[in-house]
């Protein structure tokens, strides 16, 4: 995992508005059943919320997961 800066953001964070982004690239060894389980633990504990899922060719799935911005700290995502 990439180490987070003074902010809490991550490389490749991306903010828009009210929202906050975290792309999250899954290996296309991930089972379907492993990623939504990966993805539900972050949505349980991190606060953040499916966007967006595309998938490529050898099974290979970019995630781009929101959560609304916030005053407080959320815990990081660890993948």
């Amino acid at each position: 995992m990439k180490s987070s800066g003074p902010t809490g953001a991550v490389e490749g964070d991306s903010v828009d508005g009210d929202w906050e982004y975290r792309p999250v690239q899954l290996p296309g060894d991930v089972s379907r059943m492993t990623a939504a389980v990966r993805l539900a633990i972050q949505a349980e504990f991190g606060g953040w919320e499916l966007s967006r899922v595309r998938l490529y060719p050898g099974g290979v799935r970019k995630v781009w997961l929101r959560r609304r911005r916030t005053s407080h700290m959320l815990p990081e995502l660890s993948v």
